[in-house]
C-alpha cells in the first residue's frame, strides 16, 4: 500500500466521520442536559430528505440546508414536548421519531418525485462543493497539465500530498464540524451556560433551587441537538451524496450514540471515536476484500465492521462509562 492510498483512505475517513461527529455532538448536548435521545437517526433521516428535496427543487444548497435543519428541529420539539413537558419516556419518544421519519420520508418522496422514494440527483448548485485551499493540487491543475490528478499528487512532495489530498478539498460543513469540537468543549466546560447545562444533567433539583429554569435549559439542549442533527442529515444528502435515498442514514444515528458512550460524553474524545468508526467505513468501502495469508475476508464482513464495533463498544463500555446521573429521568419540580 503506497502513501497516496493511505492518504485517500484517511480522506474518506474524514468525510465519512463528519455525519457521525455532528450527530455525536448533538447527542452530547442533549444527554448532558439529562435528555436521552435515541431519535438521532430519525432526525438525520428527515433532515437528509428535506435538504435533498428542497435543494433539488430550488437549486440552492443553502436553502436545502435550512430545510433540513427545520425538519430536524421540528422533530426535536416533538421529542422535547413528549419528554420534558409531558414527562414521557424518552426512549419510547426516540423510537417513535425514528419510525416516523423512516416511513414519512419515503412516503413524501414518492408522492413528490415518483422515483421510488428518492429525490432527483442534485446539480452543482444544489450540492456543497469542495473548497480548494491556496497552493493545493486540484482538478484545475490536472486540466492545465493534461495529467491525471492522482499522478500530479503522486509526483508532489509528502507535505504537499498531505496538504492537497487530506486537508484541502472538503466541503465547508467538514471544516465547520471539526471546528464545532473545540467550540463545544469551550461551551460545555468554559462558560456559565455549559456549567448549568451539565448541572441539569447531574442534579436538576440543585439548578432549580438556584432559580434557574430546568425546563428552559433542557429545551435549549434539545434544540441545539436538532440543529446539529439537521446539519448532519443535510451533509449526507447534499455533500456526501447527490440526493436522498431510502434509509440513507444506515444506522449512523445509533453508531453516533455508541461513539458518544465510548467517548464518555466528552467532545474531544467524541472526535477520535467518530474518526475510528469513519476509518472502518472507509476501509470497507476502499477494500472490498482483504487477503490474510490464504484466507480472504469477505466484503460482507468488511461492511459489517462498524456495526460489529458498535455492539462491542456497547457491550464492553456501557457498564464502565457513567452517563449523567439525571439522564433519562423527567424532572418534577418540588412544591
Amino acid at each position: 500500500m503506497d502513501f497516496l492510498t493511505v492518504l485517500q483512505v484517511l480522506d474518506s475517513t474524514v468525510r465519512l466521520a463528519i455525519p457521525l461527529l455532528l450527530a455525536c455532538l448533538a447527542g452530547l448536548y442533549s444527554e448532558r442536559a439529562g435528555i436521552f435521545d435515541i431519535g438521532l437517526e430519525g432526525k438525520m433521516l428527515a433532515a437528509a430528505f428535506f435538504a435533498g428535496a428542497i435543494a433539488a427543487v430550488s437549486g440552492n444548497v443553502w436553502v436545502g440546508l435550512l430545510a433540513g435543519i427545520g425538519a430536524s428541529l421540528a422533530l426535536s420539539v416533538v421529542h422535547g414536548v413528549a419528554s420534558i413537558t409531558f414527562r414521557g419516556n424518552q426512549l419510547i419518544s426516540g423510537v417513535a421519531i425514528n419510525m416516523l421519519a423512516a416511513g414519512v420520508t419515503v412516503l413524501i418522496a414518492q408522492d413528490w418525485f415518483k422515483q421510488g422514494g428518492r429525490t432527483p440527483s442534485l446539480t452543482e448548485d444544489g450540492r456543497f462543493q469542495p473548497l480548494e485551499w491556496p497552493m493545493a493540487i486540484g482538478p484545475k491543475d490536472a486540466e492545465e497539465t493534461g495529467q491525471r490528478l492522482s499522478e500530479l499528487i503522486t509526483e508532489a512532495s509528502i507535505p504537499q500530498q498531505i496538504y492537497s489530498e487530506l486537508l484541502s478539498g472538503h466541503s465547508i460543513i467538514v471544516y465547520l464540524a471539526i471546528l464545532a469540537v473545540p467550540l463545544s468543549a469551550w461551551v460545555l466546560y468554559g462558560t456559565r451556560f455549559g456549567l448549568r447545562l451539565r448541572a441539569v444533567g447531574e442534579n436538576p433539583a440543585s439548578v432549580d433551587t438556584a432559580g434557574i429554569s430546568v425546563v428552559r435549559l433542557r429545551y435549549t439542549a434539545v434544540l441545539i441537538c436538532g440543529v446539529l442533527c439537521g446539519i448532519a442529515g443535510a451533509y449526507l444528502a447534499t455533500a456526501l451524496q447527490a440526493g436522498f435515498i431510502k434509509d440513507m442514514t444506515a444506522g449512523r444515528g445509533f453508531i453516533a450514540l455508541a461513539a458518544l458512550i465510548f467517548a464518555k460524553w466528552r467532545p474531544w474524545s467524541a472526535l477520535w471515536a467518530c474518526l475510528l468508526f469513519g476509518l472502518l467505513q472507509a476501509i470497507a468501502v476502499r477494500f472490498q476484500s482483504i487477503e490474510v495469508g490464504d484466507f480472504v475476508i469477505p466484503v460482507q464482513l468488511m461492511e459489517a465492521l462498524p456495526y460489529i464495533l458498535t455492539v462491542v463498544i456497547l457491550a464492553g463500555f456501557v457498564g464502565r462509562a457513567v452517563p449523567p446521573r439525571a439522564g433519562g429521568e423527567p424532572y418534577v419540580k418540588e412544591r
